[in-house]
């Protein structure tokens, strides 16, 4: 039974953020009438603010102060709704003291985070305690990592309801229009610093099972590289290192373990960008390759990184509303099992996929925790999107206009 100090459904942490503030106003549009959502952030004059840019269904949203370096206004704001989405990062930094309140508080709790280190950590310190509490603690539920933790689900599903066997080699080729936050670029440099600097970190970026619940029980079968190849696809298509496959990869895995490694043992797990057919395909493999290692050197290197700062968004910006609007994200995932059959998985939607989709996924995200509890699978503690929310998620995203789709190959 909830405790009656419960005056929320969802409390969504970090509202007066550039992501913040889209992921407040789809819940506006989309939120039932009678849910009661809470703004959070350290401010009360920007929560004000924000509040007053939403549509007239949010005006009465309650305004909460908090913050990460006062443990006890996180306390008082996990006890006191049902749900805490937060989008506060980096969460290396800021994450971890929301983690533990919500953990202690026994208050779902999910965030946008495609920081391995920090799931990780956050895994370590407090997931016995959410299992304790009956917390579910969601990590990565925007384009990191929701299209491609669901799209392995669905895979997984209809290879089981064939009697396939179990997955074997999937690749997911990810296409996508959109643009780069200040907050997805403070986050990249404090994951390079950690690598650069602390060997532990090093080897966890490097162990492509380091978010497995059990490290020891994982199988040696060895895993795609996560960048650094060009190649091509079997039906044509080049292709390059995807930016998001170090964090994708290791949410899907996970999945995989929390269930039993029910998708298979002997799964292989890789994720590259699309760059098209022919000669301009292969080019542009190329140059996106190359251009992803120079950035991330230029951008772990101090002298180098001052020179990107005057041109890279700071932290608060991003996108225009015409650039969200125009953006969209499609990912193809094809996938060989035991028995030798192959299976297509699509997922994709509309709009810049880490800001106007994100909003999306989020917000859908803390929809399902607060409304879906009875349709949820019963796990708790340290979850993923597959995992916490499965086929709901599915259903709710396909209501909101994306494509989550599998079909049998011949």
């Amino acid at each position: 039974m909830e405790a009656p100090t419960r005056n929320h459904d969802i409390v969504l942490f970090g509202a007066t953020g550039f992501v913040g503030e889209l992921i407040a106003g789809y819940l506006a549009h989309h939120a039932p009438p009678d849910l009661r959502v809470g703004l959070a952030g350290r401010s009360r004059a920007k929560l004000e603010a924000v509040r007053s840019r939403l549509p007239a269904a949010a005006h009465d949203w309650a305004l909460i102060e908090a913050d990460t370096e006062r443990p006890d206004s996180l306390a008082a704001m996990a006890s006191g709704t049902r749900v805490l989405f937060t989008t506060v990062g980096p969460y290396a930094k800021y994450g971890l003291p929301v983690v533990e309140a919500c953990a202690r508080a026994g208050t779902h709790y999910g965030d946008l985070t495609g920081e391995v280190s920090f799931v990780r950590e956050a895994i370590d310190r407090w997931d016995a305690l959410a299992r304790t509490s009956g917390a579910r603690i969601v990590h990565a539920c925007g384009y990191d990592s929701v299209p491609s933790d669901l799209a392995a689900l669905l895979l997984h599903q209809a290879a089981q309801a064939d009697g396939a066997g179990g997955l074997t080699e999937v690749q997911l080729v990810a296409r996508a229009k959109g643009g780069v936050s200040g907050g997805t670029i403070e986050s990249m440099r404090g994951q390079l610093d950690g690598i650069r600097t602390d060997p532990e970190l090093r080897s966890l970026a490097g162990d492509p099972y380091s978010l497995s619940p059990d490290r020891t029980a994982e199988p040696a079968t060895r895993q795609p590289p996560d960048l650094g190849w060009v190649g091509r696809s079997d039906d044509g298509p080049w292709f390059a290192p995807f930016i998001m496959a170090s964090a994708n990869t290791r949410i899907v895995r996970r999945s995989n373990a929390l269930q039993g490694w029910a998708y298979g043992r002997s799964l292989r797990y890789g994720e590259v960008m699309g760059t098209g057919r022919g000669p301009v395909g292969a080019v542009t493999a190329g140059a996106t390759a190359l251009g992803l290692r120079l950035f991330g050197a230029a951008l772990a290197l101090p002298p180098t990184r001052k020179l990107l700062d005057r041109v890279l968004p700071s932290p608060g910006a991003g996108p225009s509303e015409a650039a969200r609007r125009s953006g969209w994200f499609h990912s193809q995932v094809t996938a060989y099992t035991e028995s030798g059959q192959r299976y297509r998985a699509t997922a994709a939607g509309p709009g810049d996929p880490g800001y106007a989709a994100t909003a999306v996924m989020a917000g859908e995200t803390a929809l399902s925790l607060a409304l879906d509890g009875d349709r949820l699978p019963p796990a708790t503690g340290s979850l993923t999107p597959a995992t916490a929310l499965g086929d709901v998620l599915v259903e709710r995203l396909r209501k909101a206009g994306h494509t989550y789709e599998v079909t049998a190959l011949t």
